[in-house]
């Protein structure tokens, strides 16, 4: 059948975002700061609260109760939202989530089944689980309990397995993956709501405990508490609220894997036919790209993403991070808001936080580390044991 994906191009946009500080917040429930992302976002894009018409929540992985919670419409009748909203749900794509929820909200304003859709996820990795939990669950959640659970495999360790065996194909140094936590760093100090804030070097990523060989703690996401939310709804509609809408161009996704041992290149994964989806769809090129939001659980996924989505050639990523020019200032500002390396890991909200700077960005309001004149950006989210690779493109202008 022929696909009418092209028709998309332009069709809906993000007009209001809501966030909350990120990091140790042990006072802070998980429903406050998921109010206070929602009155900012609706407050945001200019949209009366009873002209939200779809609430989309996405999974907690703190507290099981609280995701039910959010399941059944608690933040609907918290909002004061209920006899308008028709419709409560909740899509979850673990890390894909952003990027899979944008795409969702999408289709529901662009088929008429929804005017506006508001998007939320909250989470508290930080203080709404004990360490052991945390531990345990990354242990779980996406990992074979046939084939991989068994024999101690984990996040930590599929970061290190998926490292070695990159170094050892391209011959990036040690130093020129610590760089990536460095530069991400560096735009954390300019953020506001970023968990950490101090400059981070080269030598203290590598003297950081060793998790998994040759994994670092310091290369690995930081555990965090955390709320964001945006507002979507049709291009004629965003053009009404807001001078600077951020309109979908394109997007691509590839499912590769769910045990990491079918995996056909760990090194790889879906991302280049995922990228060549999106920019296909967008009609841009690499050249034309502002701003690479790329998903950062660890330091290797951006040297992968650089290089599957054309940025750079193979083997050539860490030495492009580890000279700057994706740092502050660079040919090629990434991840801009420090992402889960330094902003903090907030779970599937991680990947939504990273979303929402994509559209602050766009929309020329990020502040001290505003990119001048961004006008196009590409937002990566992945989920589970990065088997899943989404791409999107968005833009202030339609092409």
């Amino acid at each position: 059948m022929p696909s009418r994906r092209n028709e998309l191009r332009g069709s809906f946009a993000a007009v209001g975002i809501g966030e909350v500080p990120t990091g140790v917040y042990p006072d802070r429930s998980a429903l406050d700061a998921a109010m206070l992302v929602a009155r900012e976002a609706v407050r945001d894009s200019g949209i009366p609260k009873e002209e939200i018409d779809v609430v989309m929540t996405t999974g907690a992985i703190f507290n099981p109760e609280f995701n039910a919670d959010m399941i059944f419409s608690r933040l609907v009748e918290e909002l004061g939202l209920t006899g308008t909203t028709h419709t409560n749900m909740q899509v979850m794509a673990g890390g894909a989530s952003s990027s899979v929820m944008f795409k969702t909200a999408g289709a529901l304003v662009t088929s008429g089944l929804a005017d506006h859709v508001l998007v939320i996820a909250s989470d508290k990795l930080a203080t709404g689980m004990s360490i052991a939990d945390a531990i345990d669950t990354f242990a779980r959640y996406g990992i074979p309990a046939e084939w991989e659970r068994p024999y101690g495999q984990h996040f930590s360790a599929i970061a290190a397995l998926i490292m070695q065996r990159y170094q050892h194909e391209t011959g990036t140094t040690a130093e020129q993956l610590a760089s990536v936590c460095v530069s991400l760093r560096a735009w954390a100090c300019l953020n506001p709501n970023a968990m950490y804030r101090k400059p981070l070097t080269i030598e203290e990523v590598l003297s950081s405990k060793m998790l998994s060989e040759p994994l670092h703690a310091k290369e690995s996401n930081m555990l965090a508490d955390g709320a964001a939310a945006f507002v979507v709804t049709t291009a004629e509609r965003a053009r009404e609220l807001t001078e600077t809408p951020v309109f979908y161009l394109g997007s691509g996704g590839r499912v590769t894997h769910y045990a990491l041992s079918q995996e056909p290149d760990i090194t790889r994964f879906g991302w280049a036919q995922a990228g060549h989806e999106a920019f296909a769809e967008a009609g841009i090129d690499v050249a034309d790209v502002d701003i690479a939001e790329i998903y950062d659980s660890y330091a290797i996924f951006n040297l992968i993403c650089l290089e599957e989505l054309g940025f750079v050639e193979r083997g050539e990523a860490g030495a492009f991070v580890e000279a700057g020019h994706t740092s502050p200032g660079g040919k090629l500002p990434m991840t801009t808001n420090g992402g889960m390396l330094s902003q903090g890991h907030t779970a599937v909200g991680g990947g939504v936080a990273i979303l929402v700077e994509t559209i602050r960005q766009l929309q020329g309001r990020a502040g001290e580390r505003q990119v001048p004149g961004a006008t196009l950006a590409v937002e990566t989210s992945v989920g589970g044991s990065y088997m899943d690779a989404q791409v999107l493109v968005l833009s202030t202008e339609v092409r």
